[in-house]
This record gives structure tokens, C-alpha cells and sequence, in this order.
């Protein structure tokens, strides 16, 4: 049996592998992880959230986006357990995928901010139709 996961009162989801060789492996690739999203896409994501909504409404659009954020964690984290009890090769396969597609996503759909005042970061999600003149705040 090479892995095997069982539910223990007080600890949670508990999976034991008789591979040995898998525990540094494991390790390693959990340290790689933090330190390259602690590099990358943790704090830009707050950066950018800051920076591509509009003046007018970027303070609820922000709560907003937080809390999104924060019940998608937490579904993540309440999900992941119970995905890896039942394949754990096929739960790491998933997280994998869709971080390859927010790679994509980032890279095409995202614009680039950096020298943009955050009057002209406004103007980069204008719907279609739309005068981006319009739109801007104007100082009274």
C-alpha cells in the first residue's frame, strides 16, 4: 500500500505513505512553494487589486475583492483534505493546473501597471463604448 489517509479525532485528515522516500520530497517541494509565492503573486495580488479599479469605486471593490479572496482560501483549505483522502497525486494535479492557468491568464488578460499614475490605471478596464474621459474623476 503505498498511501493511505484515515480521519483521527483531534488531528484531521492524517495520510501516511510507506514510500520514505516522498517525506524530504514533500518537504522541499512545501518550502519552494511558500518562498516562491511569498516572491510573487502574495503581495502583487494586493498591489494590483489597489491598482486596477477605478477611484470611484475602489474602496468597495477592494472589500470586495478581499472577501472573495479570503472564501476562496477558505474553500481551498476546508476542500483540500477531503480531495487528497481520496487521490493525492490527482489533488497536487489540480492545484498544478490551475496555477499554470492564472499563469496564462496573468500573462494575457492582465495589463502591465508599472509608471502608471493611478488616474491612468483607470482608464485600462473601460467597458467597450465607453469615453474614458467620462469616466475619470475630476478634482473640484
Amino acid at each position: 500500500m503505498p498511501c493511505g489517509s484515515e480521519l483521527r479525532p483531534g488531528v484531521g485528515l492524517f495520510i501516511a505513505c510507506a514510500v520514505p522516500a516522498w517525506g524530504p520530497v514533500a518537504l522541499v517541494s512545501a518550502n519552494v512553494f511558500v518562498v516562491s509565492f511569498g516572491a510573487s503573486w502574495g503581495p502583487l495580488v494586493w498591489v494590483l487589486l489597489g491598482e486596477i479599479f477605478p477611484s470611484r469605486i475602489r474602496a468597495r471593490a477592494l472589500g470586495l475583492a478581499a472577501a472573495a479572496q479570503w472564501i476562496g482560501i477558505f474553500a481551498i483549505t476546508l476542500s483540500f483534505p477531503i480531495m487528497a483522502a481520496g487521490s493525492l497525486p490527482l489533488t497536487y494535479g489540480m492545484c498544478a493546473l490551475f496555477a499554470a492557468a492564472s499563469f496564462f491568464f496573468v500573462m494575457f488578460k492582465v495589463p502591465e501597471t508599472n509608471g502608471m499614475s493611478l488616474e491612468q490605471a483607470d482608464t485600462l478596464f473601460v467597458p467597450k463604448g465607453a469615453n474614458p474621459a467620462e469616466l475619470a474623476i475630476t478634482p473640484k
